[in-house]
């Protein structure tokens, strides 16, 4: 037996079951929520070790380079 997965909002104190179209409109924004949220994080990884890399080729900490900075 199948299960079907329902997505349940809450607005104020009313709860309602999306079906249908807004089932669908509600999935397809969620997963492009998360694609960007993937993005963004995949780019501050990225970020962090082109930092290190670059604190690493300058030969000092990344304490050093805030005393530099701050």
């Amino acid at each position: 037996m199948a299960t079907q997965n329902k997505i349940i909002v809450k607005i104020d104190n009313e709860v309602i079951e999306l079906l249908g179209a807004e089932k669908e409109t509600f999935i397809a924004d969620r997963n492009l929520i998360q694609a960007e949220i993937k993005k963004f994080e995949d780019a501050e990884a990225a970020k962090a070790i082109a930092k290190a890399a670059l604190l690493e080729r300058l030969g000092i900490t990344a304490e050093e380079a805030a005393l530099l900075l701050g």
